[in-house]
């Protein structure tokens, strides 16, 4: 696949333009309809079982380094070869690797959540109605910022942690609508910290939502509180892949 032409319209912050425009659920959670219901409701499932694995796996790591790669290796896998790959069918075919910078330790941060006032975010989608996440807190990054930090309110719950940093749009930068951190109720989840109250937040382990490859997807994007003023070179990147 070669460069992909960033959407950042979709990276708006207002209330009305959370989501990229498509056919499926937001939170990045269905993929675009399949001629089988049935079997499509099979692949997510797979797709969901590989990725909470993959997530455990990487929490109970003792070496960073190598849960890393086995994160970008198991996605590479996956987006080259399962049926719920996000990848257009005509970026397939040329499709060598996400472009995912080599592991650095001095991107992840063990972040204590501070209380805030709970408000609503409500996620408009097309198909399946508002999606609603509430504040829970605010994680002080040394070095990167403030982020908010989402509980998703239906379908669960589970945390959310999006980051839009200052490459986004640029190129070769990371995607305009923002990348995730933590998606829990998707697996997408390095666990919390070493003392109460705190959650791990690792720069090496964004990945970009679905909607960077497909727009057909629905994927909530970073909002003002998610926000941050510097560059975050770690991670999943946007444009040319390997």
């Amino acid at each position: 696949m070669g460069d992909v032409t960033d959407p950042t319209r979709a990276s708006s912050a207002s209330a009305s333009d959370l989501t990229t425009p498509g056919e499926a659920v937001a939170g990045d959670v269905l993929a675009p309809a399949r001629p089988s219901a049935a079997q499509g409701a099979l692949d997510i499932a797979s797709w969901r079982r590989t990725i909470h694995r993959l997530y455990r796996d990487v929490r109970e790591s003792a070496d960073l380094v190598e849960a890393h790669d086995l994160w970008r290796r198991t996605r590479d896998e996956l987006f080259t070869t399962h049926p719920s790959t996000p990848l257009l069918p005509e970026d397939r075919p040329g499709f060598t690797g996400l472009p995912t910078t080599p592991y650095d330790p001095a991107w992840r941060f063990e972040v204590v959540v501070e209380p805030v006032e709970t408000r609503r975010m409500v996620v408009e989608t097309g198909t399946d109605g508002d999606v609603q996440f509430d504040l829970v807190g605010v994680a002080s990054v040394p070095g990167v910022g403030r982020l908010d930090v989402w509980k998703l309110v239906q379908y669960g719950g589970g945390l959310f942690v999006p980051v839009k940093d200052a490459l986004a749009g640029r190129p070769g930068g990371t995607y305009g609508g923002g990348r995730y951190l933590i998606d829990s109720v998707k697996g997408a989840d390095l666990g919390a910290g070493t003392e109460p109250g705190t959650i791990v937040l690792d720069f090496n382990f964004a990945y970009n939502p679905s909607c960077a490859y497909d727009p057909a997807w629905a994927c909530p994007l970073a909002q003002p509180g998610n926000t941050v003023a510097v560059e975050i070179p770690v991670g999943e990147r946007y444009g040319t892949v390997r």
